[in-house]
């Protein structure tokens, strides 16, 4: 029996669904596991989105205080998918509390921010992480490889294109190229 770990996901929007399908999917990725996800309270902004958030992406519970949600004992894994300006003080207090913590991306507004969250995780000894999504995708580590390898010579210039039907709905969210390509380019151009 692998371990588990017990995840209150803060924010049950666009990426609440994206990280509640990969905790999902996780035992089909990553066999065995090192430990199973269980999705136990999903937090959003009032009881009727949490209550929609749990019965569509799988969770025990739902609640619509995130403070009360990030203090509870039964909970290992803070994941902070809201809008980028809350992300600091949700990942602060779960650190506080000895959570693991997982933010979406950006991590903060500012540099002062992203300081005070990095010092927050360190002094509490607990791990953290910013989910750069695209990182470790097969596709990219391939270029990266050849890359390395010299197969394809001196990149002079990079044009990258995300086939995903979330970018073609209309009335999905408003994408910002930059935060999501800005880690995928880093990681194949050198990083």
């Amino acid at each position: 029996m692998s371990k588990t770990m017990n995840v209150a996901m803060i924010g049950g929007g666009f990426m609440g669904k994206a990280h509640a399908m990969a905790y999902a999917a996780m035992p089909m990725f990553f066999w065995p596991a090192p430990a199973l996800p269980i999705r136990k309270v999903v937090v959003d902004m009032s009881d009727e989105l949490a209550e929609d958030a749990r019965a569509r992406f799988g969770f025990e519970e739902a609640s619509s205080d995130w403070r009360a949600a990030v203090s509870r004992d039964d909970i290992d894994v803070v994941d902070i998918c809201t809008p980028n300006n809350v992300h600091a003080e949700i990942a602060i207090a779960a650190a506080k509390v000895g959570k693991h913590v997982i933010c979406e991306k950006p991590l903060a507004r500012t540099v002062d921010e992203a300081r005070a969250m990095a010092e927050a995780v360190k002094s509490s000894g607990v791990v953290n992480m910013v989910a750069f999504n695209y990182r470790r995708t097969p596709a990219v580590a391939l270029a990266k490889k050849f890359i390395d390898e010299g197969r394809i010579g001196q990149i002079l210039n990079f044009r990258g294109t995300y086939l995903q039907d979330w970018s073609a709905d209309p009335d999905g969210p408003l994408y910002d190229f930059t935060d999501a390509a800005q880690p995928w380019v880093d990681q194949i151009a050198g990083g």
